[in-house]
């Protein structure tokens, strides 16, 4: 399969792994914590088991995330409606501050327009992440997959 070819896809499932690895640890420690019979190592277990719940509540958002980013932009690629920028542009994507302006009012046009269309959110992410505004962009696919995710339940 070509996603598991993927750089960026075997990048997070690294880090994903290191990360649960991380966290088992942490919880067996909370374990014996509990197990103890001081109270203050009883509350340090029980506080230190706020970690693990955390780390995988943000792993599971950030995948969740992540595979309907990838299946909104595999759903426009097939349709031809993927945002492709055909001028200059850095080696890391960035748009000159022209160009990353011009995108980012014309996909904003478009969300305008079409305020419920997940991939009028997806161009504008596209367009805030070109033009290096990554928290921008961040904010913007995360309403995009929910759009999507409602429009294809």
């Amino acid at each position: 399969m070509k996603i598991f070819r993927n750089p960026a896809f075997l990048a997070a499932t690294s880090v994903t792994i290191l990360l649960v690895f991380y966290l088992g640890l942490v919880t067996q420690r909370a374990v014996l914590l509990l197990g103890s019979q001081a109270f203050v190592a009883k509350a340090m277990g029980v506080l230190l088991l706020v970690l693990p719940i955390i780390g995988v509540w943000y792993i599971v958002k950030e995948w969740r995330l992540g595979t309907a980013v990838q299946r909104m932009a595999s759903r426009l690629e097939a349709d031809g409606r993927l945002p492709v920028f055909a001028g200059e542009a850095s080696a890391s994507g960035r748009l000159p501050d022209a160009a990353a302006a011009e995108a980012v009012e014309f996909a904003s046009r478009e969300v305008e327009l079409a305020p419920d269309d997940w991939a009028a959110w997806f161009h504008v992410a596209w367009a805030y992440d070109a033009a290096g505004e990554r928290s921008q962009a961040r904010k913007c696919l995360r309403y995009a997959a929910d759009l999507y995710r409602r429009a294809h339940r």
